[in-house]
């Protein structure tokens, strides 16, 4: 069974003081490529996350998030009642002005720095518990969507294959053909040469050159390595770079194949088999 690398996620958690909102977004990538973005105050569980993200995901580009909402009436962002009133007299004494404008100094004063502090939250380990198990259901959810986009790239997949399978018997079923052709050519090519040739050299030159040309070795290959593939597809250690693997060397029997065709139909199946096969290598690249 394989997975995409494409894959979305997402819980929400509602706490007592605040809502906390946990999203994962992944993309095809060759390693892991993970970024995670989470509030200061939960940073000590930062390496843990990534753990758990790099062992259920694997690999692809993953952007992890933890969303924060104060949902309670209190606040953690106070007031610094003497740095404010400091900031205030200076301004006075700067501006010369009474305190009639004490409100234009007050918007003045809050905007410097330090006029505002807030309290470091500490962690609460039962909080974390809650949100730990809530990345667990978003991870969840990001496999599970993973598995099923993955499903309809199988489906191509086995269709890509059975029509590259249909090509090459065609290209089988042409080959006694082609065969024949290149005898008549080259028969044709020393006829047009009016020289006295001996019969058996030409019949050992004629093997020789015929042996060079054959396909059938190319043709096992490719049908070894197409069976490869649909057989690896459903496994349940399936990976895309094994994937990726078995694809370059169906596509360099292919190619051989080709090169050796010498043949116009024949040639037009191993463009067949060409076009299906770059359809696939387009969407392996998205395989986990």
């Amino acid at each position: 069974m394989i997975q995409s690398m494409t894959g979305y996620g997402k819980s929400v958690l509602q706490l007592p003081t605040k809502k906390v909102t946990i999203e994962i977004k992944t993309l095809n990538s060759k390693n892991l490529d993970l970024n995670v973005r989470i509030p200061s105050y939960y940073k000590e569980k930062e390496l843990a996350v990534r753990k758990k993200l790099a062992s259920g995901l694997v690999r692809g580009k993953i952007d992890f998030s933890i969303y924060v909402e104060m949902t309670s009436d209190e606040t953690t962002t106070v007031i610094n009642k003497n740095v404010v009133s400091d900031y205030i007299q200076q301004l006075r004494n700067v501006l010369f002005t009474n305190d009639k404008e004490d409100v234009e100094l007050l918007k003045m004063a809050v905007r410097m720095s330090d006029a505002l502090k807030t309290e470091r939250e500490e962690l609460d380990e039962n909080e974390w518990e809650l949100i730990n198990t809530s990345i667990d259901e978003a991870l969840k959810e990001t496999i599970q969507y993973r598995i099923d986009e993955a499903a309809s790239l199988e489906e191509d997949f086995k269709l890509r294959i059975l029509n590259i399978k249909k090509y090459l018997d065609e290209v089988h079923a042409l080959d006694e053909e082609r065969i024949k052709n290149v005898r008549e050519k080259l028969q044709k090519s020393i006829a047009d040469l009016k020289v006295e040739i001996d019969e058996n050299r030409f019949e050992q030159e004629l093997i020789y050159y015929l042996e060079k040309l054959d396909i059938n070795e190319e043709k096992v290959r490719l049908v070894n390595h197409l069976e490869y593939f649909l057989q690896e597809l459903d496994s349940e250690d399936s990976n895309g770079k094994k994937l990726g693997f078995i694809i370059q060397e169906i596509g360099r029997e292919i190619n051989t194949t080709g090169s050796k065709a010498n043949f116009a139909s024949m040639q037009k199946s191993v463009i067949q088999m060409k076009n299906e096969l770059e359809k696939i290598k387009e969407q392996i690249l998205n395989v986990l």
